[in-house]
């Protein structure tokens, strides 16, 4: 018995040639809301399931309606042949386009078999020779199927294994709706074990001796944003504590950008080793070699954000724009590991990224860090906690659902920053007060009042008053 674990969100492709018994398979296993078949689509825009001149008005209908199940986050399997590399092209970037992973199950039945099942069937007229073709076609598919981009593969090879075959579904990784928390959600740590142990305490923990675990008496947990490692003095021991936690259900993890660079680093891969990698490899090196192994495998199986709390929550290391929360592809998790990035590079070498918050408009909370601000304030429904612990700052952690800060100072400067704190509402570096910055008030802007909620000053208005101000008015701070 084959048994096949899918995510209860994605796109299933079915591959077998004509007869492989694909619309069986789909009858038993799924609903029929779930399938989408490329014989009824025929029907729908020719009324004839067999008129292949309607072929491609049958799978843009296919392919619409399959677009609009995952955007309500359903499931869809699609009941086709698929043996040809343009037609799965076409099904794996739609499952990309809506930040879901395709799946492939192929039936791989002998073509005798199908040859037999199609002669029974007064509507499948076609000659031998077009079984022969899809066989051929699905030969050469099988090794290269992972390389067009499908996430999982399962290939049931004969009738019995179809027959045998069984579906379990399980939801995605990134879904912890049921989860409601409370949480004490912590920002980019950075290897700074001792404050993390000051700031876990304050919030009512009682770490382990030897610092191999933390628990509340409450059964509160701590939520860690990633980027333990690399700048701070003790990332091993971070990891430890933090490892586990997670481990005895005390704790969940996201992974950070300086994960996943540790981990290719850990793998043998060819990496740079500047902003503090270098440093926590050579600390790693100090300790026992299995634990590197087992750091290795904790970063791997980290998933890149959590949606939790019937949806009212959301936690990534860079933040999470509100049509990716929730989903799973390579989209997302760069979004998550690195936030939204222009592609260009500011005058200190580093990432310019783009300000999503002060775009979003999401329902859900979303809690962050990956760059450093001076203090931690709420934005749009979003906030970033990084406060910059390694850089002389301080450790923050909100509490979940109270929406409370707590914090705890640096002991010192672990690491010089390469460039100022960052502002979380422009994205921007801090600027001195006296200078005045176009990008400050180009565009639309939020701005958040003490007497109302906040206003929108929209761009075309924007616009309008920059250009009055800069012909008769004077800096507005010197009107006070």
């Amino acid at each position: 018995m084959t048994k096949i674990t899918l995510p209860d969100l994605s796109l299933v492709a079915l591959v077998g040639i004509s007869g492989s018994g694909k619309s069986s398979f789909a009858a038993r296993h799924f609903a029929p809301t779930e399938v989408l078949s490329s014989d009824a689509c025929r029907a729908l825009v020719s009324d004839n399931e067999n008129d292949q001149s309607a072929t491609g008005a049958a799978f843009e209908v296919l392919h619409f309606i399959a677009g609009k199940r995952l955007e309500a986050r359903k499931l869809v399997v699609v009941d086709a042949t698929n043996v040809q590399p343009e037609a799965r092209k076409a099904l794996v970037a739609l499952a990309k386009a809506h930040h879901v992973l395709p799946i492939a199950i192929v039936l791989d039945v002998p073509e005798a078999t199908c040859a037999e099942r199609n002669a029974s069937r007064p509507d499948r007229g076609f000659g031998r020779h077009v079984l022969r073709n899809q066989a051929s076609q699905l030969r050469r598919s099988l090794a290269g199927l992972k390389r067009e981009g499908f996430n999982r593969t399962w290939v049931l090879r004969g009738s019995d294994e179809v027959e045998g075959a069984v579906v379990e579904r399980q939801p995605l990784w990134t879904d912890k709706r049921t989860d409601p928390g409370p949480f004490d959600i912590i920002g980019d740590v950075h290897g700074c074990y001792d404050e993390l142990v000051e700031l876990l305490e304050r919030l009512g923990y009682e770490v382990a001796l030897g610092g191999g675990d933390a628990r509340h008496s409450e059964a509160r947990r701590a939520l860690f944003l990633g980027d333990l490692v690399d700048r701070g003095p003790a990332s091993p021991a971070v990891l430890r504590l933090v490892m586990g936690m997670v481990a005895a259900g005390h704790a969940l993890c996201v992974p950070g950008n300086h994960e996943a660079k540790l981990l290719r680093a850990l793998r043998g891969a060819n990496t740079t080793t500047g902003h503090g990698l270098a440093e926590t490899l050579a600390q790693l090196d100090a300790g026992p070699p299995e634990f590197k192994a087992q750091v290795a495998e904790f970063i791997d199986g980290l998933v890149s954000h959590f949606l939790l709390d019937d949806g009212r929550l959301v936690v990534a290391h860079a933040g999470m724009s509100s049509d990716m929360q929730g989903w799973a592809s390579a989209a997302v998790r760069a979004f998550a590991l690195y936030g939204d990035t222009t592609g260009e590079t500011d005058e200190y070498g580093l990432p310019v990224r783009y300000p999503w918050a002060g775009d979003y408009r999401g329902q859900a909370w979303v809690v962050y860090g990956h760059t450093p601000v001076p203090e931690a304030t709420w934005l749009n429904r979003t906030i970033c906690i990084d406060t910059g612990c390694v850089f002389g700052g301080r450790l923050t952690a909100l509490r979940y659902p109270e929406r409370e800060l707590v914090s705890v100072p640096a002991r010192r400067v672990y690491w010089e920053p390469v460039r100022p704190l960052l502002s979380a509402r422009s994205g921007a570096a801090m600027r001195a007060p006296t200078d005045l910055d176009l990008d400050d008030v180009a565009g639309k802007r939020i701005v958040e009042t003490r007497l109302v909620h906040s206003v929108t000053v929209r761009e075309e208005n924007a616009v309008a008053a920059l250009e009055v101000m800069s012909r008769f008015a004077t800096d507005p701070r010197w009107l006070v």
